[in-house]
């Protein structure tokens, strides 16, 4: 049974939401995913594309906590970039949304079903993705964690810390174990010592590379906006939810920073051995590194499976925090009559979205099945590429959107400029760059594992990449159209005004 009900407001607190923002980007799971990809292309160079990465992400963030002191509506991208561009870019910014969560669940499913059936010692099916038993155990988690979602953000909230901590504890702990085996010469043959040439940008070989692998990189920030998503469950909705999300941010470069220099200090950067770059691990680096790192005694033992354990924990935490923002911004686009009315249901005990939260799950889950039967398995990688291309359309938007939202305080007040101008802004425009030119580089057969040979042209391939990140949101064009013409008024511009609902002076909130 469902209802129209609001969801279920002050449930969170400033901990909970900071918990919520950093276990939404997986540090694990992240890292273990995108690391090896990103060594692979700019080498010795990975600490500084971490920092890199982090720049705009955090400039957006500020543009976040700005829009949303404003108008915090859980739909927020999709509500506030209709308000500044019109329903179109509005449209297509919450579709953007929901094709990076979408896209994501294949690969948190698969990691989590993998590292489940390696923490038991099945390394026969836990070393093959494409595994039967690996596919069912994804789909299961899936379940479970649209289950959680949808029996309330209290209880979501609950999980996530639990999870959380084992997580950050144990990539704590691999980081210092790591240092210490290669300051005391004790650890893998192609170990170096960390060097600040490292956080040199001018030697990575060309403008693509960094611009590709930054990209990149910004999955592994990826998701610290779903604490925004759910403002209106939040304490203090208008403030709470923005300083959580600088919060999380600001955490995770901490934590990304040490977690990648301790490993690439340990293994290297080569192609062979417990190199990054390893095309047999390149998508798995903290499972190959494991062991080698704790060593084979039972305290060694008992920390390898802490970390599968970790890895599993954070996969299984993203997975649920993704079904959060993506049910909570169709929820939006359902009250604001963008998307069907039955989005919009509520349940009348949890308060949480019903039919967003569950149609996400089954989506989710039909696109894993899908993915996995194609390519080898191979374009479920190619997908955390492709995630990039949607991520930075819908983080510029939100930077964009800030910058034109509150245009009019900026002849007149420096801070307004600054703040709520220049630094969302730059940081919008930099994201949004960045998608495009991926987009174009994605096209080439090798720019990832998998490619498209064209029937009516065999000399011709596309890149997997491309197919699957300029293909989805590509599709959002037709829905669009379709939607549109059966509920016209949201897309006439007669449901969100074109202007924020209260446009505050900065000086009103510097007690923020």
């Amino acid at each position: 049974m469902t209802s129209r009900r609001a969801l279920r407001s002050g449930a969170l607190g400033l901990v909970s939401s900071v918990v919520i923002g950093v276990a939404s980007a997986g540090p694990a799971y992240s890292i273990t995913a995108t690391l090896g990809l990103v060594v692979a292309g700019v080498g010795l160079q990975a600490p500084i594309i971490v920092l890199i990465a982090f720049v705009p992400m955090l400039l957006v963030a500020v543009g976040y906590r700005e829009l949303n002191y404003a108008d915090p509506d859980c739909g927020t991208t999709f509500v506030w970039a209709t308000r500044a561009f019109g329903p179109f870019w509005g449209w297509m910014s919450g579709w953007a949304i929901v094709v990076a969560d979408v896209l994501v669940m294949a690969s948190l499913a698969q990691v989590s079903g993998q590292y489940t059936f390696l923490l038991f010692g099945a390394h026969g099916i836990g070393s093959d993705p494409t595994s039967g038993w690996v596919l069912a155990l994804g789909i299961a988690f899936m379940v479970a964690m649209t289950f959680i979602a949808l029996r309330g953000i209290d209880l979501s909230a609950r999980v996530q810390t639990a999870l959380l901590a084992v997580e950050f504890v144990m990539l704590v702990v691999f980081a210092a174990v790591a240092l210490i085996r290669v300051a005391i010469g004790n650890a893998a043959s192609g170990s170096i010592t960390p060097a600040w040439s490292w956080f040199d940008p001018f030697q990575i070989h060309s403008f693509s590379t960094l611009v590709n692998a930054t990209l990149l990189m910004v999955f592994i920030y990826w998701g610290w906006d779903s604490v925004v998503s759910v403002n209106e469950e939040t304490v203090d909705s208008r403030r709470t939810p923005g300083r959580s999300a600088i919060i999380a941010t600001i955490t995770l470069v901490a934590l990304y920073i040490l977690v990648t220099v301790a490993a690439q200090a340990y293994a290297g950067v080569g192609t062979e051995g417990s190199g990054l770059a390893n095309p047999d691990h390149v998508d798995d680096v903290l499972g190959a590194l494991g062991a080698a790192v704790f060593g084979s005694g039972w305290i060694g033992s008992i920390l390898t499976h802490l970390l599968i354990i970790m890895v599993l924990t954070s996969a299984a935490a993203s997975t649920q925090t993704t079904i959060l923002p993506t049910s909570r911004t169709t929820f939006s686009m359902a009250l604001h009559r963008a998307l069907p009315d039955r989005f919009a249901n509520v349940h009348p005990r949890y308060l949480t979205p019903t039919v967003s939260t569950v149609a996400f799950g089954v989506v989710s889950a039909l696109l894993y099945v899908v993915l996995n039967g194609f390519s080898g398995g191979s374009l479920i990688v190619d997908a955390v590429s492709a995630i990039a291309m949607s991520v930075g359309f819908y983080y510029g938007m939100t930077g964009l959107s800030c910058t034109w939202l509150y245009r009019s305080q900026f002849r007149h007040n420096p801070r307004a400029l600054l703040i709520r101008g220049v630094v969302p802004g730059l940081g919008g425009a930099m994201l949004l760059f960045a998608a495009g030119w991926t987009a174009v580089t994605s096209w080439a057969a090798d720019s990832g594992e998998s490619s498209l040979t064209l029937p009516f042209a065999p000399h011709w391939q596309i890149g997997g990449v491309f197919l699957l990140g300029v293909g989805s949101m590509a599709l959002g064009l037709p829905l669009y159209l379709l939607t549109r013409a059966a509920m016209p008024a949201y897309f006439r511009g007669e449901v969100i005004p074109r202007a924020l609902p209260v446009e505050t002076d900065v000086a009103e909130e510097t007690a923020r």
